[in-house]
């Protein structure tokens, strides 16, 4: 059998103690996530969050520092994950932008609304890395080597 780990990235985004939240459909059913996504072939990580983000909320951000780097295996269906996370702040909004299929839409939430809702969590990262960049423990965007 062969193992093959999904690349991810996420982004926290955060305004005055609200995160930008992606309310998707997953299996029919509506989950929360940060906005996050898969690397894409020739895509840098620090890109590929960038992008995600404005595909799946309508935002344009800067990546500003690294929060983390996770690996989780949903219980779901057994398939490994590597998420880089990271933290990145709004430049630009764009309300008419289309969003990703499956996404409903963008929310702004708090960490105490985030914790009401555990039931609708896509996985346990989402309050593990809010945590990891509330603790103000970030690493430099330099830790990320681009290709040769």
């Amino acid at each position: 059998m062969t193992w093959l780990p999904h690349i991810t990235v996420a982004t926290i985004v955060e305004d005055n103690g609200r995160f930008l939240m992606v309310e998707e459909l997953k299996a029919g059913r509506a989950v929360l996530n940060q906005p996050a996504g898969h690397l894409d072939p020739n895509e840098t990580l620090i890109d590929a969050a960038i992008r995600e983000t404005l595909e799946e909320t309508g935002w344009d951000v800067e990546a500003t520092a690294v929060v983390g780097i996770y690996l989780y295996t949903a219980p779901s269906n057994g398939v490994t994950y590597q998420r880089v996370c990271f933290a990145a702040k709004t430049v630009k909004h764009h309300p008419d932008h289309q969003l990703d299929d499956g996404i409903v839409g963008a929310k702004w939430l708090t960490r105490d609304e985030l914790l009401t809702q555990r039931d609708h969590w896509r996985s346990e990262l989402i309050i593990r890395c809010i945590d990891d960049y509330l603790s103000g423990k970030l690493f430099s965007l330099e830790l990320i080597r681009p290709s040769l």
